[in-house]
């Protein structure tokens, strides 16, 4: 970039963030919110592994809870993904910066997004990038979510309501494209209309069973590292309706519960994602296999779980069937009194507009390995489960391998 170009686009960042900043200013001329996003940026996306100081700007800077319904705003700056409408959520933070980093942005990158959804994605890369291209399938989310951009001053996106997967031809070629809904497989147009050296950031896979991926463009051929496991929700339309593997919610299970499978060249353990503090550890003392699952944290209230998602239908299954194997050791309270130790499964219905959380635990310390079982039961509109595992705020040492869920039949 030019140094006058690039003087422009740093006095166009500045009164970005100007624009950012006063959009929430309180009566008394504060920011409500800015403590929540300092304390979100610094504990949630920087302690989780998010070093780039330009995306942790960013995520400092964007409003988040101008992209939630007015009722999600309270948990607007928690690590957590939030119902949007549509059978849509907004992302959480962690995934949103993760993806966001990976997607190397550049000042002047012209960037494809699939999947507009609040709109909040867009917002944070609008400060990182030269444009932003995104496609939203949901014409009442699309409609919401321009306008949003709109009234914060986002000048440097442009939306559109139509086919994401087909990309968008008109303003191809695009340096980055980025993906937050999951098809089974790359879409040939995004491709086609990713230029040579560009990068795409993507999670593929089956329904429960996805990898973000990120993809380079060298000689016309795609380069493909797997980054993480993931997790997005359905996807609307033909693209979804015509998966070749489809969930099963009336036989509900877990993949990888012995962590005896990694992603390649890893010991990132498939299937599960989103984990926090948590490492795979190979040893003759696993109660299945090479491979136990440690989770450990030092400071009360701080996460160490990991997650995995499932289908499973309420109208057929009554409960769920657990067991794992666990040991437990130096267990301290966390910061709330229901901070201990435990397995939580958070059911969806068919919208994702309804949800419950129920839990198993606490579990008492057992500094020997000990078979762990239970039962949940499923709400009878129960369409999809979460299932949670985690020291849930308490500090010290959980190790846990051969997890099982299985349906007790209504």
């Amino acid at each position: 970039m030019f140094p006058r170009q690039r003087l422009m686009h740093l006095l166009s960042l500045g009164l970005l963030a100007f624009c950012i900043q006063a959009s929430v200013l309180a009566a008394d001329g504060t920011d409500r919110y800015a403590a929540a996003r300092e304390r979100m940026v610094r504990e949630d996306i920087a302690a989780s592994g998010v070093t780039d100081a330009r995306v942790l700007e960013s995520m400092r800077l964007t409003l988040r809870h101008e992209f939630v319904p007015t009722a999600q705003r309270p948990l607007a700056y928690f690590d957590m993904s939030l119902p949007i409408g549509q059978r849509q959520t907004i992302s959480g933070p962690f995934v949103v910066a993760y993806m966001t980093e990976q997607l190397e942005p550049q000042p002047t990158d012209r960037v494809l997004e699939i999947g507009t959804g609040s709109g909040y994605q867009a917002a944070v890369l609008s400060p990182l990038v030269g444009m932003v291209y995104s496609i939203e399938i949901e014409e009442t989310l699309g409609r919401r979510a321009a306008a949003t951009l709109r009234r914060l001053g986002y000048k440097n996106i442009v939306t559109k309501i139509g086919d994401g997967f087909a990309g968008w031809p008109e303003k191809a070629p695009f340096d980055k494209v980025i993906v937050t809904c999951s098809p089974e497989e790359i879409p040939q147009p995004l491709i086609d209309q990713l230029a040579e050296g560009g990068l795409m950031v993507i999670p593929v896979g089956e329904r429960y069973d996805q990898t973000l991926v990120r993809l380079k463009k060298q000689n016309g051929i795609l380069e493909r590292t797997d980054l993480v496991p993931s997790l997005f929700v359905p996807m609307t339309g033909i693209a979804e309706d015509t998966r070749e593997v489809q969930p099963d919610g009336s036989q509900p299970s877990l993949a990888n519960g012995d962590f005896e499978a990694c992603l390649p060249e890893s010991t990132t353990p498939t299937a599960w994602y989103y984990g926090r503090q948590e490492q795979l550890v190979e040893s003759d003392d696993a109660p299945g296999g090479r491979r136990y699952l440690l989770l450990e944290n030092h400071e009360p209230g701080r996460p160490a779980h990991i997650f995995q998602g499932f289908p499973v239908d309420g109208r057929r299954v009554s409960h769920l069937a657990i067991g794992l194997d666990l040991r437990l050791s130096h267990i301290g309270r966390g910061q709330q009194a229901n901070e201990w130790p435990g397995i939580a499964v958070r059911f969806f219905d068919q919208r994702r507009s309804r949800s419950s959380r129920v839990v198993l635990g606490p579990f008492p310390v057992r500094e020997n390995w000990d078979r762990v079982t239970g039962q949940l039961v499923v709400p009878l509109w129960a369409r999809e489960g979460i299932i949670q595992i985690g020291l849930m705020g308490a500090s010290g040492r959980m190790e846990v391998d051969q997890i099982e869920v299985r349906s007790i039949p209504r």
